[in-house]
């Protein structure tokens, strides 16, 4: 079998506080965060990872998320980013991203970023609204993203990511049009334009806020693809876009079914045995002063297993079915380790239902099978 590229993926699971619609591992900051303690583990994790691999890999692309991984100085970062080339072959070419909150940059961050190898920044915008922002909890205004962009880019950064969110409470159409206007005038090379949807155990899901109607949010939908195409970015998955050239490897790897290396608290990883079409998921133990234990230091991984034939196939549907492209069947199999016939009935469905488009090489959804994937997933559910 030939192996996947790998990536990996580096969780920092602290916020200045939390937000009332995040569902990720994040914890509000209480004492100052334990950068060298935390960087330490990381490392530790790394290299038990690295040890059990069966042969030696190559990294293809490295992503800081959070939590708020901006909260960590420079020289933290830069020591992570050495200990991990020090356990691992990093590719040259290699996208490393950190994710950066407008409330918590400032130019000496973002420079010695910059200077310990960071070449991607993606920057939790979520809206350019004062109000909008003040209903989502956040930190910063929309001042503090207008800054964020500038700083960004006077430390060299030219790859640089916004997170924009619509559906917002008691956002119009006209509002959510503005919104985005207003992203645009900041030319990031790439926009993540997602709905806001009230997840289990958050703030919001306990106390629903005033959502807009579902016909709305389909309305903000369909305008935001139209206004982003007109800028000249290229949709290639439900809600990332790009200029030219600037789409998210990382994430891309994690569509095509690559392989990831996770650490850190709650971080998830996924891996191919070379022997055979079996693959493992793991993850690890959830909470940060779990993780940080000292007699945990030696058994940071909470669970594994291994994916059934069944899960591959809707794991590989979940991802694929994200590209407006889709999939090629030959790879399809090769990754699921299962003939397409065996999947036949349920694609002959979804392409009866209109969601899906089948030819002799591809198999990819239809503009309304990507505008509501989970519909069209529930057809590879049923395998």
């Amino acid at each position: 079998m030939v192996l996947p590229p790998l990536a990996l993926y580096i969780h920092i699971p602290w916020c200045v506080r939390k937000c009332p619609y995040c569902d990720f591992n994040s914890h509000a900051v209480r004492d100052g965060v334990p950068e060298t303690a935390y960087v330490d583990r990381l490392l530790r994790d790394l290299e038990q990872e690295t040890a059990a691999l069966p042969i030696a890999r190559t990294l293809t692309s490295i992503f800081i998320g959070g939590g708020t991984p901006s909260l960590f100085s420079g020289a933290a970062i830069a020591r992570l980013l050495n200990g991990v080339r020090d356990l691992i072959e990093l590719s040259p070419h290699a996208e490393i991203t950190l994710e950066a909150n407008p409330g918590t940059a400032d130019a000496g961050h973002f420079a010695t970023y910059r200077e310990a190898g960071i070449n991607r920044l993606s920057i939790g915008a979520q809206s350019l609204s004062a109000s909008h922002l003040e209903r989502l909890g956040r930190i910063h205004g929309p001042a503090d993203i207008h800054s964020a962009l500038a700083l960004a880019r006077q430390a060299g950064f030219a790859n640089i990511n916004l997170d924009l969110m619509y559906g917002l409470p008691k956002q119009s159409l006209t509002q959510a049009q503005q919104d985005l206007a207003e992203a645009l005038t900041l030319a990031p090379a790439h926009l993540s334009y997602y709905q806001l949807t009230l997840e289990p155990n958050t703030a919001f899901h306990r106390t629903p806020p005033d959502l807009p109607e579902a016909d709305l949010v389909a309305d903000m939908q369909l305008q935001g693809i139209q206004m982003l195409k007109a800028a000249g970015f290229e949709q290639y998955e439900v809600s990332a876009y790009a200029q030219q050239g600037h789409r998210c490897r990382h994430n891309l790897n994690y569509w095509e079914f690559g392989d990831y290396i996770g650490i850190g608290a709650g971080a998830h990883g996924k891996l191919s045995d070379p022997a055979g079409n079996r693959v493992e998921r793991t993850w690890k133990l959830r909470h940060p002063m779990a993780y940080l234990a000292p007699q945990n230091a030696d058994h940071l991984t909470a669970g594994r297993r291994m994916l059934s034939a069944s899960d591959l196939i809707l794991e590989l549907a979940m991802n694929s079915l994200r590209q407006p492209g889709g999939f090629d069947p030959k790879r399809f199999e090769l990754h699921a380790g299962t003939p397409l016939g065996d999947v036949t009935a349920n694609i002959d469905m979804a392409c009866a239902a209109g969601l899906l488009i089948r030819t002799a090489d591809n198999i990819r959804p239809t503009e309304l099978g990507h505008r509501f994937l989970d519909d069209l997933l529930q057809y590879f559910d049923q395998c």
